[in-house]
């Protein structure tokens, strides 16, 4: 998009793809300017935008066409309408099971909470 409010080139670089969904960044040139989310029902459309930059309303709405024109039509779904939520934001990080289970790791037993005496004794004793 330009500051214009003209649509400026825009690229589509697929993330993932399943049976019924798709996942896009959107760049313009080298910055990524957006992440668009697709799901796809046997009625509807419904796509989650995540743009992350502040932009006008008008070219939120050039991008809502180009994502339809480019991506949605290609897809060649039957659908009744595209139904497109937006938010504003930014991404913070990818987390996977096996970051999660290194960081469990890493923390060790050593950090892992530790009874205290009065419930060490109401276990002792078989009452919670």
């Amino acid at each position: 998009m330009t500051q214009q409010g003209q649509p400026g080139r825009v690229v589509f670089e697929r993330q993932y793809r399943t049976a019924t969904s798709e996942g896009y960044h959107i760049l313009a040139g080298e910055k990524k300017l957006a992440h668009v989310d697709l799901h796809y029902t046997r009625e509807n459309v419904y796509a989650t935008l995540i743009v992350e930059d502040q932009l006008p309303e008008d070219q939120v709405l050039d991008l809502i066409e180009r994502i339809d024109e480019s991506l949605v039509l290609s897809a060649e779904v039957p659908r009744e309408d595209l139904l497109v939520t937006v938010f504003h934001g930014r991404q913070l990080g990818l987390y996977s099971d096996a970051f999660l289970e290194e960081r469990t790791r890493r923390r060790g037993a050593a950090e892992a909470p530790q009874a205290t005496p009065q419930v060490r004794e109401r276990r002792t004793r078989g009452v919670n």
